[in-house]
């Protein structure tokens, strides 16, 4: 099982990284955005530096197969060979996948709303592929039965794709996304972190921590 952030800000990144048993980082143009005016290539590097060894997801911007590969050259010119390469599942996207999985290039594929998107995408060569689960729920979409799917066929035929959840309003989401089989989950920090800042695990933590004091005669 992978934990990613879904962030592109620095900060969060770090204490992420410092506090969260975290495998990688995705980013999105919405994501990077959100963090003002940046220099994007300068901005990627930071948190390619930060990432160290764990993985970094990029997405690509171009709408030609030929402008997300000369895209993806640039990305991993800068960012080096292993960052992944998000790539949208459409029909020029899943062009550019086979080409870009065929120069060994890693990618990710998103946009991800049916398990037949799903399941081109494996073929295509895509080493992640990522369901938006909260946007697929808000359209009536079933995400559950549609991570089980891809799992399945995953399993069965022995592709080498992961399924990294994406797009998540609560923490019951991400538990619906693991338990129907997806290989990774992709949230924000604030999200992951909720799950270990709640009112019940304060409560609980207080009430151990003032019997321990008084079991150790240490109670003001």
């Amino acid at each position: 099982m992978e934990w990613m952030l879904d962030t592109a800000n620095l900060a969060q990144i770090e204490a992420g990284l410092e506090a969260l048993p975290v495998a990688g980082v995705t980013t999105n143009p919405t994501i990077l955005r959100a963090e003002g005016k940046i220099d994007y290539l300068p901005h990627l590097q930071k948190i390619r530096a930060l990432c160290g060894a764990r993985s970094l997801h990029v997405q690509l911007g171009a709408d030609t197969v030929e402008g997300m590969l000369a895209e993806a050259d640039a990305l991993r010119e800068a960012l080096g060979p292993d960052v992944y390469l998000k790539v949208p599942t459409t029909q020029t996207g899943l062009q550019a996948m086979k080409r870009l999985a065929a120069r060994g290039a890693n990618v990710t594929a998103t946009a991800i709303y049916s398990p037949l998107q799903g399941m081109l995408a494996m073929a295509a060569g895509a080493k992640y592929l990522a369901p938006y689960c909260n946007r697929m729920e808000q359209n009536e979409i079933d995400f559950a039965r549609a991570i089980a799917q891809m799992r399945r066929l995953i399993d069965r035929d022995g592709y080498a794709a992961k399924i990294v959840a994406a797009s998540f309003k609560n923490a019951g989401q991400i538990v619906k996304a693991v338990d129907s089989g997806a290989h990774a989950v992709t949230a924000p920090p604030a999200l992951l972190n909720s799950a270990l800042r709640s009112a019940l695990v304060t409560s609980a933590v207080d009430a151990f921590n003032a019997d321990q004091a008084w079991v150790k005669g240490e109670e003001k």
